[in-house]
C-alpha cells in the first residue's frame, strides 16, 4: 500500500490498458470482418479518421527520431487500421477504391513524415489528433443509431477501445492535470461509452442481421 508504489503499479497497468486499445482492438475487427464476410454496421468515415489519428503520432515519432520501440504499436496498428480500410471497402464491392485508398494513404504518409512537411504542421497534427479520434467514433454512433443496430461491430474491439481510453485518461493526468488534453480524452472515453452501449443495447438485432448477412 506504499503510496509511490501504488503509482507506479498504475501507470504500468494504464500503459498496458493503452497498449491493448491500440494494438490489440483492431484484430478482433478484422476477424469478424473475415469470418462473416461482410462489413455492414462499420462507418468508413470512423474508420478513417481512426486511421489519421494514428498515422500523425507515427509520423511526429519518425521525424522526431524516437526509438521504434516508443513507438512501434502505434505502425502496427495503423497497419491493422488501413487493412481494415481495404477490407470494409471490399466488401461493399468497390475493391478498386479500396486499392487506390491504399496508394493514396501510402503516399500521405510518405510525405508526412519526409522533410518537405513541416515539423510545425505534424506537431499540430499529433497535438489535436484526439479530435479525430472524438469525430471518429461520433461518426460511428450516428451510424448505430441510424441504422438501428451494430452490425459486425465487434464488442470486444469496442471494449478494448474503451479499456484503452480509461489509459489515455489517467496517463493525461498523470502528465498535465486537469488539462484540455484530459479533458479531450475524457470526452473520447465518453463515445466509447456510448458505442459500447450500443453495442449491448442492439446485441439481438446486430445477431439477427449478422445471420442474414453470411445466410446472403
Amino acid at each position: 500500500m506504499h503510496v509511490p508504489c501504488l503509482k507506479i503499479v498504475l501507470s504500468k497497468t494504464m500503459g498496458i490498458l493503452i497498449l491493448m486499445g491500440i494494438v490489440i482492438a483492431p484484430l478482433p475487427q478484422i476477424w469478424k470482418v473475415l469470418w462473416s464476410g461482410c462489413s455492414n454496421g462499420l462507418c468508413l468515415t470512423s474508420i478513417f479518421l481512426e486511421l489519421l489519428a494514428i498515422s500523425t503520432h507515427a509520423a511526429l515519432c519518425y521525424t522526431q527520431k524516437f526509438p521504434i520501440g516508443a513507438w512501434g504499436e502505434s505502425l502496427f496498428a495503423l497497419i491493422q487500421i488501413a487493412f481494415l480500410a481495404l477490407l470494409v471497402q471490399h466488401y461493399q464491392g468497390k475493391t478498386i477504391k479500396g486499392a487506390c485508398f491504399l496508394a493514396l494513404y501510402c503516399g500521405f504518409m510518405f510525405l508526412l513524415a519526409s522533410p518537405l512537411t513541416p515539423v510545425s504542421v505534424v506537431w499540430t497534427l499529433h497535438e489535436w489528433n484526439v479530435l479525430l479520434v472524438i469525430a471518429g467514433r461520433f461518426f460511428q454512433a450516428r451510424s448505430n443509431f441510424r441504422w438501428g443496430h451494430t452490425g459486425q461491430l465487434s464488442a470486444f474491439s469496442v471494449f478494448l477501445v474503451f479499456l484503452g481510453s480509461l489509459g489515455r485518461i489517467f496517463s493525461s493526468l498523470q502528465d498535465t492535470g486537469l488539462s484540455l488534453s484530459t479533458q479531450l480524452h475524457a470526452v473520447a472515453c465518453c463515445c466509447s461509452v456510448v458505442i459500447l452501449a450500443q453495442v449491448l443495447m442492439y446485441w439481438s438485432k446486430s445477431m439477427i442481421n449478422s445471420e442474414k448477412d453470411k445466410a446472403e
